[in-house]
């Protein structure tokens, strides 16, 4: 097993962009377990699966095939061989994965899945995700806590849907990325929360290279890296 970098953070703070520059630039694999998370709300719903049905929605985790492929700077997202790349990333599965996320049965289904598939290679791998730090791999030689203001995220993420067609407001990601900050930081599994020796790095007005750049010079300077 190679070096393991956590990047943790609450949703828009670019932690999908800073994770797959580091991956690229260090020659690590990228696991995004918040895609993970919203691989399960996707499949739960195409089953007619409530998401708040904890047994249901874990037995669904813990039978699904999931792999990354990072090709040509996307970090595409397989499940039982499907591309789901796309399909994971609307506002419904984003508050799906919220949901789904909060159950403790779901979260154990899919930790080992998160372990397997880091551990699974040699160089090392860049995970990204809320709990990475404080539970998947709370002794990882590298951990990161990245944020930005809610304003800041919001706007990143209005952008984003906007590029996609959506026709979403500001004002209605804003509030759904507060309702998101609530729900991740105050659930009793796994709370959102930077780990006590995380880098805590704030990407508000910062550029992304400088962030990513701060990130490799850890990795390098750590033990084994």
């Amino acid at each position: 097993m190679g070096i393991i970098v956590a990047v943790d953070g609450p949703a828009g703070a670019g932690k999908s962009t800073v994770a797959r520059l580091c991956a690229e630039r260090l020659g690590f694999a990228l696991v995004d377990t918040g895609a993970l998370y919203r691989a399960v709300a996707l499949r739960a719903r195409r089953a007619g699966l409530d998401w708040t049905d904890e047994p249901a929605v874990a037995a669904l985790a813990a039978s699904l095939r999931i792999e990354f492929r990072l090709e040509n700077g996307v970090n595409h997202i397989l499940i039982d061989g499907e591309d789901a790349t796309d399909a994971i990333r609307s506002p419904e599965m984003s508050r799906g994965a919220s949901m789904v996320s909060a159950r403790p049965a779901v979260r154990a289904a899919l930790l080992e899945l998160q372990r397997r598939l880091a551990r699974a290679e040699p160089r090392g791998a860049v995970l990204e995700g809320r709990d990475i730090g404080t539970v998947v791999f709370p002794d990882a030689p590298v951990k990161v806590f990245l944020t930005a203001s809610p304003e800041e995220r919001a706007r990143r993420r209005h952008e984003e849907l906007h590029a996609k067609g959506s026709d979403v407001s500001f004002e209605s990601v804003l509030a759904d990325q507060i309702a998101r900050d609530r729900d991740d930081s105050t659930r009793a599994v796994a709370p959102l929360r930077p780990a006590d020796d995380a880098l805590i790095l704030d990407s508000t007005g910062f550029g992304i290279d400088a962030v990513v750049g701060r990130i490799v010079e850890a990795v390098r300077t750590a033990p084994g890296g």
